[in-house]
C-alpha cells in the first residue's frame, strides 16, 4: 500500500481537518503493505550469492538499521503529522537549501522505482520463450530488445496515468492482502519436504566474509526490500493514538517484515539441490534462475506454484511502478509549488494530471536503464537515494531537539539523543556499503540535480518571482562537506573503491565523520524563531488527484 503524498514536498499545515481515526492496525498495515513489494522476487537470491548462507546475518543487520532510522522518523511523524515529512523535516530545521536538496534526493528515490519494477517484471517474463532474449544470461543486465520492452512497460505506465485512471493510483487491502499470502504460501510450500539443513554450511556460511555481509545490505535489495516504514507516520495526524500506536506500528512493520524476508531467505537457501551451487554461492545456478523463486518452485516439483508466482511477478511489480510514476510527478508538482522549479511542472490537464511531471518521469526511467541495466544494480541505486533522503531526519532531530524543546510530542523517542546520531551513522554506512560504483553515479544525479534546481532557485530570486525560495546557505553549510566527504571515503574504500581503507576501520572513519556532521549541523542550525518561520511557510496545496 502506497500513500502517493508521501512523496510530495507539499503538505497542508491545517491539522484541524484530519480526522483522528487511524488505529493500530491501519497504522501498521499501511507499512506492511508497503514493506511487502518486489523485493522479496529477489532478494534472497542477491543476498545468498553476494553473502553465501550468512544472508540471514546481512537481513538482521538490515532490520535493526531500519528500525533506528524508523524510530526518529516516529518521533518527527508526531510532531508535523503532515505528508511529505522525509523532504519536509530538513527544511523545517535548515531552510531553503536543505530543503531544496533533500526534496531532490526524494525526487530521486521515487522517479528509480518505477524502473526498477520494470525491471523485475522483464526478469520474471524470461521464464517465457518469446522474453528469454530480453535479458543477458550471464548478468541479468538487459539487451537490446530488452531495453525496448523496458521501454515501452514505462511508456505503459505513464500512459495509464494519463488516462487518470484512480482505481490503479492506489492500492487496497485486497491487493495488500494478494502481496502478504504470496511470499508465505511460497515460504510454507516450498519449505515442506525441501528443507535441507545442510546446505548452510556444506559451502561454508561465510564464504565471502564480512564484506559479502555488509555489501549484501546495500546492494542486493535488503534495504530497498525493508524501505516502506514511513507510511504509519504519514498517517500520524490521523492516528488515535500516535504516542502508543506510533512506535508499535513501526516496530511492528519492520518486525512483520523482517520475519517474512528472513524466512523467505532461510527457506531459499535450504531448498536448493546442492548441484545448485556446488562451485560456490557466487556462481549459483538453476533452470530458471532469472525468476529466482518462481524457477525454484519448478525445481521442486511445483509447477503450479511457480505459475501463480510468475503472474504475481507481473501484477505487483506493474501495479507499484503505475502508482511511483504518479508519485514522482507529485513530487515534481510539489518542488514547482515550493519555488524550486519551473511553474510548467504545475500545468495540469483536464483530468488534473500533471502532464509534464509525468513526461518527466519516463525521460527518467528510460535513463535509468542505460547506466543500471539489471534489477541489482539499479536496487543499489534506489537503495543509497532512498538513506540519503531518510539522514536527513536524524539531523533535524537533533535541531529540533536544541530548538524547539517544548514544541507537542505525541511521540517521544526514549534515549533520543543517542538514537539519533547513531542512526545517522548507520544510514550512512548504509550509502557507503553500497559501494563506489553505485555512489560516483548518485553524485552525478545529485550534481544534476544542484544545476538544474540551484540554476532555476538563482534566476528566481534574480528575477524577484513572487515564489523564489529563501536559500540559508549559512545554516546548510556541512551540507557539501556531508556530501563530497561520502564520495571521498566511498573512493578511498574497499566497497569498489581504491582499497585504501580496509575493512572496519572504513566503519570507524564513517561513524566519526557522521558525528562531526551531526553536530556541527545542529551548531549551525538557525534560531528557533528562523525555524517556526519555515514552519509557517508551508504552503497550503491543492495536489493534483486522478
Amino acid at each position: 500500500m502506497v500513500n502517493l503524498d508521501h512523496a510530495a514536498p507539499d503538505a497542508t499545515r491545517d491539522r484541524t481537518g484530519l480526522r483522528r481515526d487511524v488505529g493500530l492496525i491501519g497504522l501498521m498495515w499501511a507499512s506492511v503493505g508497503s514493506i511487502i513489494g518486489s523485493g522479496w522476487l529477489y532478494g534472497a537470491k542477491n543476498a545468498v550469492m553476494t553473502a553465501g548462507p550468512a544472508a540471514t546475518i546481512s537481513w538482521v543487520i538490515g532490520a535493526v538499521a531500519i528500525v533506528l532510522l524508523a524510530l526518529v522518523h516516529a518521533e518527527l511523524g508526531g510532531m508535523f503529522p503532515v505528508a511529505g515529512g522525509t523532504a519536509r523535516y530538513p527544511h523545517y530545521a535548515f531552510g531553503g537549501l536543505a530543503g531544496m536538496s533533500f526534496g531532490w534526493f526524494s525526487w530521486l528515490q521515487a522517479a528509480t522505482v518505477a524502473p526498477i519494477e520494470v525491471e523485475a517484471m522483464i526478469g520474471y517474463l524470461g521464464h517465457w520463450h518469446f522474453a528469454q532474449s530480453f535479458q543477458h544470461a550471464s548478468d541479468g543486465t538487459l539487451t537490446a530488445s530488452g531495453l525496448v520492452v523496458a521501454v515501452f512497460l514505462m511508456a505503459v505506465f505513464v500512459a495509464v496515468n494519463f488516462l487518470g485512471v484512480k482505481v490503479l493510483a492506489h492500492t487496497n487491502s485486497a491487493a495488500t492482502w494478494w502481496k502478504i499470502a504470496v511470499p508465505l504460501a511460497a515460504i510454507f510450500i516450498v519449505a515442506i519436504g525441501n528443507f535441507h539443513p545442510g546446505n548452510f554450511t556444506s559451502e561454508g556460511f561465510a564464504p565471502m566474509g564480512a564484506k559479502g555481509v555488509l555489501g549484501a545490505i546495500s546492494t542486493s535489495g535488503i534495504i530497498f526490500a525493508l524501505l516502506g516504514f514511513e507510511q504509519a507516520i504519514q498517517l500520524a495526524g490521523e492516528s488515535r493514538d500516535p504516542k502508543r500506536d506510533l512506535p508499535r506500528a513501526t516496530l511492528g512493520s519492520v518486525a512483520i517484515g523482517a520475519i517474512i524476508y528472513v524466512l523467505l531467505q532461510v527457506v531459499f537457501i535450504a531448498a536448493l539441490p546442492h548441484s545448485s551451487f556446488a562451485h560456490g554461492w557466487a556462481k549459483l545456478a538453476f533452470k530458471g534462475i532469472e525468476g529466482p523463486w518462481a524457477g525454484l518452485a519448478t525445481l521442486v516439483g511445483l509447477g503450479w506454484l511457480a505459475v501463480v508466482l510468475y503472474i504475481d511477478a507481473v501484477i505487483s511489480p506493474g501495479g507499484t511502478g503505475l502508482i511511483y510514476t504518479t508519485a514522482t510527478s507529485r513530487v515534481s508538482f510539489g518542488l514547482s509549488k515550493n519555488g524550486y522549479a519551473p511553474k510548467l511542472f504545475e500545468k495540469v490537464d483536464a483530468r488534473g494530471v500533471p502532464w509534464f511531471g509525468l513526461i518527466l518521469s519516463f525521460v527518467t526511467g528510460v535513463i535509468c536503464f542505460l547506466p543500471f541495466p539489471s534489477w541489482q544494480k539499479l536496487v543499489g541505486f534506489i537503495t543509497s537515494a532512498s538513506v540519503l533522503m531518510y539522514a536527513g531526519a536524524p539531523l533535524a532531530y537533533g535541531v529540533f531537539t536544541d530548538k524547539l524543546p517544548d514544541r507537542e510530542r505525541p511521540y517521544r523517542l526514549p534515549a533520543g539523543k543517542v538514537i539519533a546520531p547513531l542512526s545517522f551513522v548507520v544510514a550512512n554506512l548504509i550509502i557507503f556499503w553500497s559501494g563506489w560504483d553505485i555512489l560516483w553515479r548518485l553524485g552525478v544525479a545529485i550534481v544534476l540535480g544542484y544545476v538544474l534546481l540551484g540554476g532555476y532557485a538563482l534566476y528566481a530570486n534574480n528575477k524577484g518571482l513572487p515564489d523564489a525560495p529563501r536559500m540559508d546557505f549559512k545554516a546548510a553549510q556541512w551540507l557539501p562537506v556531508y556530501l563530497l566527504g561520502m564520495g571521498l571515503i566511498s573512493w578511498q574504500g574497499t566497497f569498489g573503491g581504491q582499497g585504501n581503507l580496509p575493512l572496519w576501520w572504513d566503519i570507524l572513519v564513517i561513524a566519526v565523520f557522521s558525528l562531526g556532521i551531526y553536530f556541527w549541523a545542529r551548531a549551525v542550525a538557525p534560531r528557533p524563531e528562523e525555524i517556526q518561520r519555515s514552519i509557517d511557510e508551508v504552503v497550503v496545496v491543492d495536489v493534483p488527484t486522478h
